[in-house]
């Protein structure tokens, strides 16, 4: 068994990602827009790097190259922290949109 792991680089990006992630969840939840969605935003940024960290003990490999094994064999871990990835992306992408169409409806008035 042979195991790497990523560049401390990567885990920095990796870390702050979910930290902008937690703190925009935040901000929605106390400005009590997207409240629901932002809950769900919160829980599963702090499940999938537990999931992917529980699950990626004992690996061959980088964290990178173990998960994308173990997706290819359609492994449930996996696939629930793709699942949550797909969805903080979403969400920092909405979250960024209505951040922007905030920000124009206040310059036109």
């Amino acid at each position: 068994m042979h195991m790497q792991t990523l560049p401390s680089w990567v885990w920095m990006v990796y870390y702050s990602f979910l930290f902008i992630t937690l703190v925009t969840t935040v901000i929605s939840i106390i400005r009590k827009k997207n409240t629901f969605f932002s809950i769900i935003v919160a829980a599963v940024t702090m499940l999938v790097p537990a999931v992917s960290l529980i699950n990626n003990i004992g690996r061959d490999g980088n964290e990178f190259e173990y998960w994308f094994e173990q997706l290819q064999e359609g492994q449930m871990w996996s696939i629930f922290v793709t699942i949550g990835y797909v969805i903080i992306v979403i969400w920092l992408l909405t979250f960024s949109f209505n951040k922007q169409q905030s920000s124009s409806d206040k310059s036109s008035e």
